[in-house]
């Protein structure tokens, strides 16, 4: 959330509230091991790294749970990641 497309920067304080904001209305989703390496393996095929992998990680989140919608500012990396969900990603603006 730091380093968010907005004009001002939003400050580790804030974003910190509104992660306690989201929390407190969503359901967490733990991934188990056998989640990481099937996150791993496919990264690593695709040659993905640094934030794309945090990106597959939240992918596997979704999957899991099979979400019917996927809210990122980040669509053209998260539509790439894993094709199968990519009509699902949207922008929290549409």
């Amino acid at each position: 959330m730091t380093a968010l497309p907005v004009r001002e920067v939003i400050p580790p304080e804030q974003a910190l509230l509104f992660i306690e904001a989201i929390r407190e209305r969503c359901t967490l989703v733990a991934l188990d091991e056998s989640d990481y390496a099937r996150v791993l393996q496919q990264v690593a095929e695709k040659g993905l790294t640094s934030g794309r992998i945090n990106d597959a990680l939240l992918l596997r989140c979704a999957a899991k749970v099979k979400a019917d919608l996927i809210y990122t500012w980040n669509l053209k990396h998260f539509r790439a990641i894993d094709s199968r969900l990519a009509s699902k990603v949207r922008s929290p603006l549409a």
